[in-house]
């Protein structure tokens, strides 16, 4: 039996899409020279304003999505900035302006956290996203549509089962 592939990006179809994202005139990330980005399209893998801008496309279809910040990692809170004590870092700890280090909150939940303001006795963390308050320019191609596995729809994901990490397929031998 013949399986129809996909002729345009819907939900529950695997999508290949490459992509440059412009931030402030600058390129901050882009597919140029690596392999697509694959995700499955009505799960929330990408931003919820790319994914909507990308459903009817067809495979090589492209398309410019402009989405202002409030659409894309929302506003700079100004709420999710932490001072932490140095003592509370690792003895030989290399401080940076802008270094990007996981912390652990009260409740044991891993956070990335972006170096801001180094001071004598403490160092001050950025919780926000690196893009929040940024307005995101896209310029998105389809490269490829092909319907998920079974596998794939019932985990939500491409790649590996929900318990890991990994993207290499490990069969579910993970768990």
């Amino acid at each position: 039996m013949n399986e129809v592939e996909p002729d345009i990006v819907v939900d529950n179809i695997v999508v290949g899409l490459d992509y440059t994202l412009t931030v402030d005139g600058q390129v901050i990330e882009t597919t140029a020279n690596h392999a697509p980005l694959v995700y499955l399209q009505g799960y929330h893998h990408i931003l919820d304003g790319l994914e909507r801008a990308l459903a009817g496309l067809a495979s090589g279809q492209s398309k410019q999505v402009f989405l202002p910040a409030r659409e894309a990692y929302g506003p700079v809170n100004l709420q999710a900035f932490a001072e932490v004590e140095r003592d509370q870092f690792p003895p030989h700890f290399d401080f940076k302006l802008g270094r990007r280090i996981r912390v652990q909150d009260d409740e044991g939940k891993v956070h990335i956290a972006t170096i801001c303001a180094i001071e004598e006795n403490s160092v001050r963390l950025n919780l926000n996203h690196p893009l929040a308050g940024k307005d995101l320019l896209f310029q998105a191609t389809i490269k490829s549509l092909r319907m998920p596995t079974p596998e794939e729809l019932s985990q939500g994901r491409i790649g590996c089962c929900a318990s890991c990490s990994s993207s290499d397929g490990c069969g579910g031998e993970c768990q």
